[in-house]
């Protein structure tokens, strides 16, 4: 460990994660609550996020009221706090408890894929349940990871370890070529390209309706490679009940001629899964801003009369 990583600008990251170390011996219920709580906390705090939020939903579910979107506001923003240690759950709990709180399904789907020898990619997105789903899949299977990269040195310090820890690989999300190499070994990649993307291969395709700047590199993988494309998603079940995972049957006709349209598919997938769990959609993210300025500004203020 570099010495740097002990500076001043560090402590508040270390307190925080000594935070998060502690707090996860709690009960499961207790994580819950304390989520939620911190969740209301945020919600009200005069934050970007809140309206990058508000106004996504206001695009995506345009056939809810107003008290509705609100309503929904808010389960999100609880759904949010208990991201937060749904992460410290999924860096520090014991497999054992992890079993008990998730349950995997499809994994024969995944299986038989791998019976190919071309590799698979579980094709996942952003939903607040994403650290659990991941660790959920890693500990059934020798898994690849692509991720982004945080700013925070210390905080990709932390995060190499334990995704060393947990994982076959952890992939930047950059590194194509270490990508086609876990598949060419006939290993399975986590993959969840689905936030707005505005590099060199970037279309503007449908989610919702709404034009979104998306990554369309999928489809060019799965050709180069010739591996299984297999959607993957989770949720976080009512109450107490913990997790659902589920590895659902490999796209059809997957590639197809046009990534775009590949990536539309997987949009509505997405949609789908959307409409399943609305609180548990990261709707914090800038999705839809566009390639150009020929697009609208979605997330622009308005000023109220």
């Amino acid at each position: 460990m570099h010495a740097r990583l002990f500076l001043p600008r560090y402590w508040p990251t270390w307190l925080g994660l000594a935070i998060l170390r502690t707090l996860v011996l709690l009960p499961f219920p207790w994580l819950l609550a304390l989520g939620r709580g911190l969740g209301r906390v945020l919600r009200r705090l005069p934050l970007d996020f809140v309206h990058t939020a508000r106004r996504n939903i206001e695009l995506c579910l345009p056939e809810l009221g107003a008290k509705e979107r609100e309503a929904l506001l808010a389960r999100h923003f609880e759904s949010l706090g208990i991201a937060l240690f749904e992460t410290a759950l999924s860096w520090w709990a014991p497999r054992e408890r992890i079993a008990r709180l998730a349950r995997l399904e499809g994994l024969e789907h995944l299986e038989r894929a791998l019976e190919r020898g071309r590799g698979a990619i579980l094709l996942s997105a952003h939903f607040t349940t994403l650290e659990i789903g991941a660790r959920v899949l890693a500990d059934a299977v020798p898994l690849n990871i692509m991720y982004r990269p945080t700013r925070n040195e210390l905080l990709t310090y932390f995060l190499d370890r334990n995704r060393a820890r947990r994982t076959r690989r952890a992939i930047p999300r950059d590194d194509v070529r270490t990508l086609i190499s876990a598949l060419r070994a006939n290993e399975p990649v986590w993959y969840a390209p689905d936030q707005s993307y505005r590099k060199k291969g970037a279309e503007m395709v449908p989610l919702f309706g709404i034009p979104a700047a998306t990554n369309t590199a999928t489809s060019r993988i799965a050709r180069m490679t010739g591996a299984v494309v297999l959607p993957y998603f989770q949720e976080r079940l009512p109450g107490t009940a913990g997790y659902r995972a589920v590895i659902h049957p490999p796209l059809e006709d997957f590639p197809s001629d046009s990534p775009a349209a590949d990536a539309a598919r997987f949009n509505r997938l997405i949609e789908e899964q959307v409409r399943r769990v609305p609180d548990q959609y990261l709707w914090i993210h800038r999705r839809f801003k566009g390639l150009t300025d020929d697009y609208p500004d979605h997330y622009a203020r308005r000023i109220e009369a």
